[in-house]
């Protein structure tokens, strides 16, 4: 397994992998405002770092395939949108949330559930997460929050290109712009590279930021 502080770190040109390449502002599509849900932490983990597989004080990782999510966040003119807060939280690979209103069975206790960073000059952001699954209901995706200076909270959701459950999610389906709705799909895929037997994939987030 790579070195914690490896997979914690943001950027290390990893983004260049899976197809990172500078957005002009004709290229801008804003992404899509999504609900938050009913599921974001009452009360944050103790450990909410940007590596939501391996919990701090556990020795087992958490169930499921790891994923690593690259991505940045851009203003509406594609310039990156530095010391924003990227908060990110999902189901575990049982399909249940740590919250105290999902009462579905047991959660893995080795799924952090939570994880946030903040990023840098050059926008960038980086989790190392599990691949989302499905529960009832809902097609497989990740909650996203971003939270920077002069606006209020956004949020919205990452689903899984080529996932057969897209078809029949409401959430997803509320997006009818074709191109918003591109904008929140991500493909995931087999990176070696990066972490053997994980995926990767990059989710770029354009929004409108009274800055911009």
């Amino acid at each position: 397994m790579p070195a914690r502080r490896d997979l914690l770190a943001a950027g290390l040109g990893l983004a260049g992998l899976i197809g990172a390449r500078p957005l002009l502002a004709a290229q801008a599509v804003l992404t899509p405002w999504q609900a938050a849900g009913p599921f974001y932490p009452v009360e944050l983990p103790l450990d909410s770092d940007n590596d939501l597989v391996q919990v701090a004080g556990r020795s087992r990782p958490a169930e499921g395939i790891v994923t690593h999510i690259f991505g940045e966040v851009l203003d509406r003119g594609g310039r990156p949108l530095r010391g924003a807060r990227v908060e990110i939280w999902q189901c575990d690979a049982r399909g249940r949330y740590h919250h105290p209103a999902d009462r579905g069975g047991r959660a893995d206790p080795d799924f952090q559930g939570f994880g946030a960073m903040t990023t840098g000059a050059d926008a960038a952001f980086r989790f190392r997460t599990i691949r989302p699954v499905a529960y009832p209901g809902r097609t497989p995706h990740i909650h996203f929050a971003i939270r920077a200076p002069g606006m209020a909270p956004f949020t919205t959701q990452m689903y899984v290109e080529g996932e057969p459950l897209n078809a029949r999610d409401g959430l997803f389906n509320r997006i009818r712009d074709p191109q918003a709705r591109a904008s929140v799909l991500v493909a995931l895929r087999p990176a070696p590279e990066v972490e053997a037997e994980a995926l990767a994939g990059r989710f770029r987030i354009v929004i409108d930021h009274p800055g911009a």
